[in-house]
């Protein structure tokens, strides 16, 4: 059936087309071998290539919609299923690796005696200052600095994904350390658990302050965040102040690769990422 990927038919292309992307993710190691040991034309490989990347992305959608599904959506799964969607074959091992070691170094600095804000110095100073991490300020908006697998291996990101991986770190130690979705920012709050929603005025249900990963996890105060939305002439409205959820993060972090590919004149890649975004938004009722 495979040899049948370079017929001049479309009908016949078409209909062996849609046999093979039911076959799903098994079928990709055969793919892979026709495309690199037989004498194929450049019709056939091509051909391969965009079915490989069918199958794929079919099955991030899957994955993704699963993961929505999921009472407790994990925030590194989710960056890792967006991941896949640039770097299918990455090692998803060597990057929880990664994660690990640097969580590891957090942890022996760790005690119970500390404050919130001592517990924040550590993750810092871990994070910013022995393992290299910084905001990429010189590319801001290149694709490259939301896959979490290119985070971690340049060191540099913006500041969702710095976030995330905060966020992950810290949730991992049982610090409780969450994403507030800013407009035009993202930023971490640190919460008093026993108070949340103690206040619903816009008040600091249950934060005790804020950090900036953008800029080496800075601490930043309820007023930062009233003169930063008065900036940008925005109401005080409650979600601005509060932690979100995993799935809005998640959302958040497909629109800025969007935007992103749309500046970098790759439609398709745009068109893509629509899609993924379009699962999240269904599965949020919106």
């Amino acid at each position: 059936m495979i040899t049948l990927i370079e017929d001049p038919d479309e009908k016949i292309f078409n209909q062996v087309r849609s046999e093979i992307v039911a076959r799903g993710e098994g079928i990709i190691p055969q793919l892979e071998r026709y495309w690199e040991f037989n004498q194929f034309g450049n019709l056939f490989q091509e051909r391969i290539e965009n079915l490989i990347h069918s199958i794929q992305y079919n099955c991030i959608s899957s994955q993704l919609e699963n993961w929505v599904e999921e009472e407790d959506n994990d925030l590194l799964e989710g960056s890792i299923l967006i991941n896949k969607y640039q770097y299918p074959s990455f090692d998803e091992a060597e990057m929880r690796r990664q994660v690990t070691a640097i969580r590891q170094d957090i942890w022996l600095e760790l005690n119970d005696n500390l404050t919130a804000l001592e517990q924040v110095n550590v993750i810092n100073h871990i994070l910013y200052t022995v393992h290299n991490f910084e905001g990429n300020k010189t590319n801001y908006i290149a694709p490259q600095n939301s896959y979490i697998a290119d985070v971690l291996n340049t060191k540099k990101g913006n500041p969702l994904s710095l976030a995330i991986l905060y966020q992950v770190l810290a949730n991992s130690l049982g610090i409780p350390i969450y994403g507030v979705n800013l407009p035009n920012h993202f930023v971490l709050a640190y919460m008093d658990e026993s108070r949340l929603g103690m206040s619903q005025d816009g008040g600091d249900n249950g934060v005790l302050f804020y950090i900036n990963p953008f800029s080496g996890g800075s601490i930043m105060h309820k007023s930062e965040i009233d003169d930063f939305l008065m900036h940008l002439e925005l109401p005080q409205e409650v979600k601005y102040y509060r932690p979100c959820k995993n799935i809005d993060i998640l959302q958040r972090m497909v629109n800025n690769l969007i935007f992103a590919y749309i500046q970098k004149d790759k439609p398709e890649k745009a068109n893509e990422l629509k899609a993924l975004q379009n699962v999240l938004k269904i599965k949020l009722g919106e």
